[in-house]
């Protein structure tokens, strides 16, 4: 591994990852402001609505995620290749014209907000779409960045040395880029429009995301913790054929009331449950073997391989919570007999909290700290007191959040939907539900610890290579 930015593309990278950082705090501001107006109706009111604070606030989760992700492919692309990344130039053009574009449709959506009900609206305010708002001119934007960046890797892979990992970024990004196009059209049946609306959704996350997670996962543990190639690959092509397979019918847990046959119901709740297996068996071998070949040197007097101690803690909770967020939490809801009276509570939200965090963001933030290391020329990082603040206030946060927001659903599932059969006034008494409304408190509170380990994150990955114990 480079322990500097010898190569224009890493360079690229960490540029890439400032702006997801920045876009990370932009995203929880928003969450702390609409958990205020759960509590407090009246907070900003006609003045920044809910409706917009929450649009932002999701649609800053997913730009966020993917500008670290193609951080993370620009930053392991030399390291994989073994040469400079291909058409670099043209990748710098394209961070910036995406830069300017996130930039103006966030001022839009916060200072213009909302349009008329016309086409004008479409391309030039806002789509309408859940999670995939941007306006029409912002979506074809995307679509030529994501191509210039398809471009540059593809480029460098058949110039250069292909690994398995790059292998697998490949097709997972034709995949990520196909699937998004799926999103771009509009049909008059809103249940047929709601179908191909969720593959973009869906597919991206519980497929395309998932790989790309694995594979950053692979490389991360050999640059680490020296971890056998050998046998991260062969997990990671156990993975895409598991979640390329079982990605796709676990889409069916989002079939089971429209109208679909019932062996969906079945189809979809068995394939959605083994998404994250893969990783974790990974991540359980990986460790395995690094603690045999650490037993082996410390009883020869030699030293385990460790080179960036805080990013291993994110690849850690990276492991567990797509364990835990992605599978125990999206399966216990998503059983057919249970998601009838689930669906559309705060359960869902819970699920959305961890596995989002755990599955994507914790990896993501593990790739600030190798962008931050090589940026800095750090041969060996340790952990300090922000890193550790860091890590467990945000872990500890959005479990809270994720506790908070069952307990909620719960409230909902009897009242709402056991005791007053899913009517309008079922709906409006389970809001003031004793167990919902300090439920919602109780996310507030865990929203700000979690925002306070973000500050300790910032201060921390600032403070990189200016402190003796990064690199003691």
């Amino acid at each position: 591994m480079a322990n500097n930015l010898t190569y224009e593309s890493k360079k690229l990278g960490v540029m890439y990852f400032t702006i997801a950082v920045v876009l990370f705090g932009a995203q929880l501001v928003m969450g702390l402001i609409t958990a205020i107006q759960y509590i407090y109706p009246s907070f900003l009111f006609e003045i920044f609505d809910f409706s917009v604070a929450r649009m932002v606030h999701i649609n800053a989760l997913v730009v966020w995620m993917l500008y670290a992700m193609i951080g993370s492919v620009y930053y392991l692309l030399p390291d994989e290749t073994g040469i400079e990344t291909v058409g670099i130039k043209m990748g710098k053009l394209a961070f910036y014209v995406l830069t300017v574009a996130v930039t103006v449709v966030v001022l839009v959506y916060i200072f213009i907000q909302v349009g008329s009900a016309s086409e004008s609206t479409i391309w030039l305010i806002n789509e309408g779409r859940e999670y995939i708002e941007a306006p029409r001119w912002a979506d074809i934007g995307i679509v030529v960045v994501v191509l210039t960046f398809l471009w540059n890797v593809f480029a460098t892979a058949i110039k250069g040395e292909r690994t398995g990992i790059v292998t697998v970024i490949m097709a997972d990004l034709l995949a990520l880029a196909g699937l998004y196009l799926a999103g771009m059209f509009f049909t008059d049946n809103i249940t047929v429009d709601q179908y191909w609306w969720w593959w973009v959704i869906h597919l991206w996350v519980e497929a395309t995301w998932e790989v790309f997670v694995a594979a950053l996962a692979a490389w991360g543990l050999i640059q680490i913790i020296g971890a056998r190639r050998v046998v991260v690959e062969m997990w990671l092509w156990i993975e895409v054929a598991m979640l390329f397979g079982s990605g796709i019918l676990g889409l069916g847990h989002h079939y089971f009331w429209i109208g679909t046959p019932e062996y969906w119901w079945e189809i979809g709740a068995l394939f959605s449950a083994l998404e994250p297996v893969p990783l974790v068996a990974m991540f359980v071998h990986v460790m395995y073997d690094w603690g045999k070949e650490t037993g082996i040197k410390k009883g020869n007097g030699g030293k385990a391989m460790m080179t960036n101690s805080p990013a291993f803690a994110w690849f850690v909770a990276n492991a567990f919570g797509n364990f835990l967020g992605a599978g125990i939490w999206g399966f216990f809801h998503t059983l057919p007999q249970v998601n009838i009276y689930t669906h559309g509570t705060q359960f869902t939200s819970a699920h959305g909290h961890l596995a989002f965090f755990g599955a994507y963001a914790t990896i993501l933030i593990g790739m600030f700290y190798m962008g931050v290391q090589g940026k800095n020329g750090i041969k060996e990082m340790k952990s300090t007191f922000s890193s550790k603040m860091a890590i467990f206030l945000t872990i500890f946060g959005v479990l809270g959040m994720t506790i908070s927001l069952t307990v909620a659903g719960y409230g909902q599932v009897l009242v709402e939907r056991a005791q007053m059969g899913a009517t309008w006034e079922g709906y409006f008494v389970s809001q003031g539900f004793l167990w919902y409304t300090q439920s919602m408190g109780w996310r507030l509170a865990m929203g700000i610890v979690t925002f306070i380990g973000f500050i300790y994150l910032i201060v921390d990955l600032l403070s990189i290579g200016k402190s003796k114990i990064h690199t003691r």
